[in-house]
């Protein structure tokens, strides 16, 4: 037992003893793996510090530039590749060992070197120095400041490159720049010399920059004003405005052109806009005044315009096709004469679809092989000749000139004339020759007609035969003075021939007419004319009139014997007028005093003998002072007394003397007196007898109605109005009226005489006034006297 309780208390001190060589052995790993850890990240971190230095060193030589460390003692310590192109040593004991050997930097530089360090250092800024290599023209850059402390306290780190390249790159690029900013120059002179406007926007789309040109146009005083008041060169807004461009192109990056108007200078033009984008946001833009060429282009659509309306108004048809022989123009008239509408040739048809159409309508001619035909008009495009013509006949008897024209560019001009017209006017023409001729020919008179030169160029036969002349000399077309003497051997004067020399010249060269007659020595009488006519030739003309010259002898032998029986008689009448006034004064005289009673007391019925005589005797003495004033009249002697004369007075007492005679014939008298009727300066005696007569052949040849007087006066003349209703006078009748005897239909006394209305004109014409008759045939007659306020002397 005690054994057993021993044995258990070893097994107890053992587990604690294994207990704690657990535990130191778990504290040991736990501590190697710890260790090991950090020993892994010590090695990575020394496997990244090395594969970092590989790569500064990899970096390093690939680098453009190589190190070398100025130490605070002057010593040099030189990359080795440096040293290598420098031909040194890797370590050199100061700067100025740089100059020695055949390498090395030359000593003026390495001085220049020396020199900049020292105050650069002291300010703590670098250096920049270009520095040349002995015995070559190769540079380098050297660039320095203080070194970090690993390199040693007051050290220098100097980087230098080969700057050989880049010193040519940049003597090129200075060139360059040169040459640009002399570009430049001269392009903003340019520029600034434009005759037209030109401007640069800012990002912001304001005016930046303007020509001299944009300055002139906007009327401003200089550039910055321009800038700065934000003038622009157009006006509007929204679309139209000056910026719209701008915009415009900046969105779509593309230069934009526009036409806007402007007005510069107080005138109102046409601008072409163009703004073009620019890098960096601005835009540039240039304006041409395009109104000549708007102008012009206006011009020409005009032209354009008339020429195709010219063309439409030619009578001549005409076409043109293109190289492709598609139709490219037509003007109305073809549309016309080929009977085509006008839909289908704005398809623009093909020659030979066209020339098929007009086959169809019957405007072509008949040919027996049409497609051969065809196929020749269509070898017109390419043809050397200038200029093909045709005359074409179409079967409704259309005539039509066809003339065309190769293009230079390949196509094909077409003219069609219809000389229908003309045609049928030259056969009409030939026709009328012929007629002419005929006419000509078969004329009572001769007819000649002379040229401006005096040359017979047209005769008729009876010329000849009035002449005399031979046919075939008159064909050789001889002058009017070799007529002369041909003329003269047919006159009765032959002097006289001279004178038609003169009428031929005074027709073609004074264009002067004349007229008269010749006498043949055989006894024939011509009358001639000679007419110039509206070409410059003179027309002679000669008619026969032997016949009518006796004629008008006899006619004029037989007016003279009128004229003398008329004047007897006149004389006659006057002188019997005389006569019978001597014992018609005595017959009044005696039967005056019988009616007083010197020869004793008369009965009843020989008073009324008394009286009929006495009324007789004043009648007849009524007759014989009218015949004997209407042949004072007829010798143009007509005496006036010139007094005021009351027409109103006047008429009253003459329808007053008259009205019983209407009363007998149971006759209305109506009298009708105008207020403007006053009085007229005149003979009363005659414008009593005017109205006397006018009034009595009224009521002689009224049986029934009305006669009526009506006045009517101004100023300057009086209008006295006689009608009737009577019988009225034939159309035939009324012409010879106002001649002395006459008289017309069945009337008594002094009104069958026919002496009354002669009279009347007589003295109303010699008051300077008029008297006019209207008569309509079984209405009545009118007769309207008018009087002048003063009657001439």
């Amino acid at each position: 037992m005690n054994a057993g309780m021993g044995g258990q208390g070893f097994l107890s001190g053992n587990g604690d003893s294994a207990v704690l060589l657990v535990t130191v052995a778990a504290v040991c790993l736990v501590a190697a793996v710890c260790l090991a850890m950090v020993a892994l990240r010590q090695l990575a971190a020394a496997r990244a510090a090395m594969a970092n230095a590989r790569f500064v060193r990899d970096l390093l030589d690939a680098g453009p530039a190589r190190a070398m460390v100025l130490h605070a003692d002057g010593s040099l310590e030189l990359d080795h590749d440096l040293a290598r192109e420098l031909a040194v040593e890797p370590a050199l004991p100061s700067l100025s060992a740089l100059t020695d050997g055949a390498g090395g930097i030359e000593a003026e530089d390495v001085e220049r070197l020396q020199a900049a360090l020292g105050p650069a250092l002291l300010a703590g800024n670098g250096i920049e120095l270009a520095l040349r290599l002995k015995g070559s023209s190769r540079l380098i850059d050297v660039r320095g400041r203080a070194a970090p402390p690993s390199l040693g306290t007051g050290a220098t780190l100097l980087w230098v490159s080969d700057s050989s390249s880049a010193a040519a790159e940049r003597g090129e690029l200075a060139a360059r720049l040169a040459g640009t900013e002399q570009a430049l120059g001269a392009l903003t002179q340019l520029i600034e010399a434009a005759p037209f406007p030109m401007w640069v926007r800012d990002g912001d789309l304001r005016l930046a920059l303007v020509n001299r040109a944009f300055v002139t146009a906007v009327e401003a005083d200089n550039v910055q004003s321009v800038v700065d008041r934000g003038i622009e060169l157009v006006e509007g807004g929204g679309e139209a405005s000056a910026r719209a461009g701008a915009e415009l192109a900046l969105r779509d990056d593309r230069p934009i052109e526009r036409v806007r108007p402007a007005t510069i200078g107080g005138e109102r033009r046409t601008l072409r806009l163009v703004d073009v984008p620019l890098p960096g946001g601005t835009v540039a833009g240039y304006a041409f005044d395009i109104q000549e060429l708007e102008d012009a282009r206006s011009e020409l659509e005009r032209y354009a315009s008339s020429q195709r309306e010219l063309s439409d108004r030619m009578t001549a048809g005409a076409i043109q096709f293109d190289p492709d022989r598609t139709l490219s123009f037509y003007n109305r008239p073809f549309a016309v004469l080929s009977d085509i509408e006008h839909e289908w040739l704005d398809e623009r048809p093909e020659f030979d679809r066209l020339l098929e159409r007009m086959r169809e309508n019957h405007r072509l001619p008949e040919v027996r092989d049409f497609p051969e035909w065809k196929a020749e008009r269509r070898g017109w495009f390419m043809s050397a000749e200038e200029v093909h013509e045709e005359e074409w006949m179409l079967a409704n008897g259309d005539h039509l000139r066809v003339v065309g024209q190769p293009l230079p560019d390949g196509g094909l001009r077409i003219i069609f004339e219809d000389r229908t017209e003309q045609v049928r006017l030259a056969s009409a023409r030939d026709t009328l020759l012929r007629v002419r001729t005929a006419t000509f020919d078969n004329l009572f008179e001769g007819v000649a007609v002379f040229a401006s030169d005096g040359r017979l160029t047209l005769w008729n036969r009876r010329f000849g035969d009035f002449w005399n002349l031979d046919e075939s000399w008159l064909s050789q077309h001889p002058r009017v003075d070799e007529l002369v003497p041909a003329f003269a051997s047919r006159l009765v004067n032959p002097t006289a021939a001279a004178r038609l020399r003169e009428l031929v010249r005074g027709a073609t060269a004074e264009r002067r007419a004349e007229q008269g007659r010749l006498s043949l020595a055989d006894g024939r009488h011509f009358a001639f004319a000679a007419v110039p006519l509206p070409d410059g030739n003179a027309l002679f003309t000669m008619i026969d009139v032997t016949d009518s010259s006796r004629i008008e002898a006899a006619l004029r032998e037989r007016a003279e014997a009128l004229e003398q029986a008329d004047q007897v008689r006149t004389d006659f009448v006057a002188n019997m007028s005389y006569e019978l006034r001597t014992p018609l004064t005595s017959i009044g005289g005696f039967a005056e005093m019988l009616r007083e009673g010197y020869a004793g007391a008369l009965s009843g019925p020989a008073k009324d003998y008394v009286a009929a005589i006495l009324e007789s005797v004043a009648r007849l003495s009524r007759l014989i002072d009218d015949v004997l004033d209407l042949t004072q009249g007829a010798k143009g002697v007509v005496t006036l007394e010139r007094e005021r004369v009351d027409l109103a007075g006047l008429i009253r007492t003459v329808t007053v003397q008259l009205e019983p005679s209407a009363q007998a014939k149971q006759l209305r008298f109506k009298v009708q007196l105008g207020d403007g009727t006053g009085s007229i300066t005149g003979d009363h005696r005659r414008l009593r007898e005017s109205l006397e007569h006018v009034l009595r052949n009224a009521i002689a040849y009224t049986d029934k109605g009305e006669v009526r007087l009506v006045t009517r006066g101004d100023a300057g003349k009086v209008e006295i109005l006689i009608s009737d209703t009577g019988r009225g006078l034939a159309p035939e009748h009324q012409a010879r009226v106002f001649d002395r005897f006459t008289r017309f239909g069945e009337a008594r006394g002094e009104t069958a005489l026919g002496l009354g209305l002669p009279l009347t004109r007589q003295f109303i014409e010699a008051h300077g006034g008029t008297v006019q008759l209207e008569s309509v045939e079984g209405k009545g007659t009118s007769v309207l006297i008018t009087l002048p306020r003063a009657s001439p002397r």
